[in-house]
């Protein structure tokens, strides 16, 4: 568990790449952290690979990646999906 004040971009993104793209990689996947607000320790992820466009993607980011997330990060705060879920060769979105 991270605290607030050692939460930063590259250690959210670390967990990410070890803790959360292995399971997302399964399906074509990954989730990367596009920004990191430390004012309000709010991020935003861009989902891509299978995830980009996949109907499940949001499901997948609200009740699984943010849990882990925020798990790891209690005091994290929004994290906003910046995805264009639109674009790609086949959009489910």
């Amino acid at each position: 568990m991270q605290s607030a004040d050692n939460m930063n971009k590259d250690k959210i993104q670390k967990f990410v790449d070890e803790d959360i793209n292995p399971s997302l990689g399964v399906h074509g996947g990954y989730l990367l952290i596009q920004n990191f607000d430390d004012e309000k320790k709010s991020i935003k992820v861009e989902m891509g690979g299978g995830c980009q466009g996949c109907e499940r993607a949001r499901i997948t980011l609200r009740l699984q990646v943010e849990a882990l997330l925020r798990e790891e990060f209690p005091d994290l705060g929004d994290i906003e999906d910046i995805t264009d879920h639109f674009s790609g060769t086949n959009p489910y979105y």
